[in-house]
């Protein structure tokens, strides 16, 4: 077995596509890892923004968990709607796209690709804040954790989408059942003492208020934990990669998703108001996150609490599994359209988008580095791009609906996107400041850049197209070209194929006379190793070409001869026949120099339609 495939798994054909799509179990941590996970760092992001208002700022965790909350909802009814009209895939590119012309689905594809990558590296880093929180002397190896983490997410997508649900599908409900269970325990403990629970293990103290309360303030942690609705898109993306009835599967995954992170949200909430549990300084000492609090809180701090923090670590460093999933079928939609590398649509052996992938953790991996690994850091830039692709997904529908004359639907993602253009503009005016400006200004930059491939594409597709039939006038032999350094089984087999394609053939060498070759020197061969040859099986006969090199360099003679060759020969192809040695190993090319594969590069930049480079390999035994 090679080890590729015991890493990655053997190579699937396309026939074998169908068994790689998953039901609405296997969907769940597939697609819903990013919402549920947020959990884990939405409330903890509002609450950091309320460290100010010391213990008073937990009393307004409530109301602003309630308002999101209410954002979820009309979210799941307007995605709902999206999955049952675009049983294909309705991701914001398609929709909007679709429907308000594509400069709205480039902004939404440009928000999307920003808010995937920022998916995975907040994942990574808030689920390393979970095991920092319980072994505080990994915190100096903060970013080299998130690294290895990102590698082995990475080993685990690469299997494909099947084996990636089968792998995270028992963390997940892990992570459900030992949270679900923590807030069951402490509810239950606030009913039974009256709505005084004395806290196991006690939280840190609260430091002292610095700030009074203001709407602006709120609005800046409302922002911040709306963070916890990011990946609710992330179903209508891959409605695909259901077993059918693929549109009835999707919305059950859907379903349960918005359920499970309604119960984990306001159950957080209510517990951090019950046993008051705020915020710790991100990335100071002392720092335990939120849930590391509220789990010893309720529950101390023993098998059960490492158990927790344990799935909690899991199921947020899997939570980036989301932008795995949707970000190489994002990349693979944009490109189909011409705005992205073609590179993007092509499958890999696993019958995943590659490509997608690899650029993908690429750029997770600089986010990373950059920024640390600590989630703070990155929440300012995070939710604007998820937001701004809600808003005009929500906008395309209501135009679908419109055209339809389904006014009751249209109802619906209109108040979707109403919703959440409000809340863009909240989080951006909040966030803008702290880092947004990065993403506000990133956005832009990739749409330039996917209309700067598209006219690349377009400009490429009109110089090749024609409706003209064959040519067959004016149709030579052409004139064929071989660098030769010495007289050689390779440089034979290049000869013999030259007499077989034209008569007119020319053999360039280049000297270089302060340089001793031992023997690499053909004039000295020419006569019998060449020339008698073909005078007796009357061919005809090359045409020998020395040039002179006062430099020492091979490479611009040889090509300066060429391209002197093709400007004489107006009417004439040039073939340019460059022999090459294909080694047994890959090391064993270091061993060898890289000329003919510097000439060909040169051709391809500096020649133009009439030269043509043929390879000429001579295999190694």
């Amino acid at each position: 077995m090679q080890i590729a495939d015991l890493l990655f798994g053997r190579p699937l054909a396309t026939s074998e596509e169908r068994a790689e799509h998953i039901g609405p179990a296997a969907g769940i941590p597939v697609f819903g890892l990013d919402a549920l996970s947020s959990a884990a760092y939405g409330p903890e992001a509002a609450l950091t923004l309320l460290l100010p208002l010391s213990v008073g700022g937990i009393h307004y965790i409530g109301p602003i968990t309630t308002a999101i909350l209410v954002l979820l909802v009309i979210l799941y009814f307007s995605y709902s709607q999206t999955i049952e009209a675009y049983p294909h895939g309705g991701g914001s590119f398609t929709v909007a796209g679709e429907n308000l012309g594509y400069r709205a689905g480039l902004l939404a594809a440009a928000a999307l690709m920003i808010d995937y990558v920022l998916t995975a590296a907040v994942g990574i880093s808030a689920g390393v804040g979970a095991l920092i929180s319980a072994v505080p002397s990994l915190q100096p190896y903060t970013p080299e954790i998130c690294l290895l983490v990102l590698a082995l997410l990475t080993l685990v997508n690469m299997r494909g989408v099947r084996d990636t649900g089968v792998v995270f599908l028992i963390p997940t409900y892990l992570f459900l059942g030992t949270l679900l269970a923590v807030i069951a325990a402490g509810l239950m403990k606030a009913v039974i003492s009256g709505g005084h629970p004395a806290p196991v293990v006690m939280p840190p103290r609260m430091p002292a208020a610095t700030a009074a309360v203001s709407w602006w303030l709120l609005l800046k942690v409302f922002s911040s934990g709306c963070t916890a609705m990011t990946g609710v898109e992330a179903v209508s993306n891959g409605v695909m990669a259901f077993r059918d009835p693929t549109t009835k599967n999707a919305r059950r995954s859907l379903t349960v998703i918005i359920a499970l992170l309604i119960l984990l949200l306001a159950g957080i909430a209510a517990l951090c108001r019950i046993y008051h549990i705020g915020a710790t300084v991100p990335g100071g000492p002392g720092y335990e996150s939120v849930l590391s609090q509220l789990i010893a809180a309720v529950m101390g701090r023993g098998w059960f609490y490492y158990l927790t923090i344990g799935s909690i670590l899991l199921v947020l460093a899997l939570s980036a599994n989301t932008a795995f999933a949707d970000f190489p079928r994002l990349t693979r939609a944009i490109a189909l359209k011409g705005y992205l590398p073609h590179v993007f649509t092509f499958r890999g052996r696993r019958l995943l988008y590659s490509w997608g992938i690899y650029v993908l953790v690429f750029l997770t991996g600089a986010l990373l580095i950059l920024f640390g690994g600590v989630t703070d850091r990155l929440i300012p830039l995070f939710a604007i791009g998820a937001f701004l692709a809600f808003t005009l997904s929500q906008a395309g529908m209501v135009v679908h609906w419109r055209r339809r004359g389904a006014k009751a639907k249209m109802l619906v993602n209109g108040a979707g996107a109403l919703a959440t253009g409000i809340t863009t503009v909240v989080v951006l005016a909040t966030k803008f400041m702290e880092g947004a400006w990065v993403t506000a200004l990133l956005i832009p930059c990739l749409i330039l850049l996917m209309v700067a491939v598209n006219r690349h594409y377009r400009r490429v597709a009109r110089e090749t197209a024609t409706s003209n039939p064959l040519r067959v006038t004016n149709i030579h032999p052409p004139i064929v070209i071989i660098p030769m350094d010495r007289w050689s089984r390779i440089g034979e087999k290049a000869v013999r194929f030259a007499l077989s394609i034209s008569p007119e053939l020319q053999i360039v060498h280049v000297d270089t006379p302060d340089v001793n070759h031992g023997g690499n020197e053909p004039i000295l061969q020419w006569t019998e190793k060449i020339i008698e040859p073909l005078k007796q099986a009357g061919l005809p006969v090359p045409k020998l070409e020395r040039l002179q090199s006062p430099y020492r360099t091979v490479l611009m003679p040889l090509l300066d001869y060429i391209l002197s060759e093709e400007r004489k020969n107006e009417n004439r192809h040039i073939a340019v026949l460059v022999p090459e040695l294909v080694v047994r190993h890959w090391w064993h090319g270091l061993l060898h120099n890289q000329r003919s594969s510097l000439l060909k590069l040169l051709l391809l930049v500096r020649g133009n339609q009439r030269i043509v480079v043929i390879n000429i390999p001579w295999y190694q035994d």
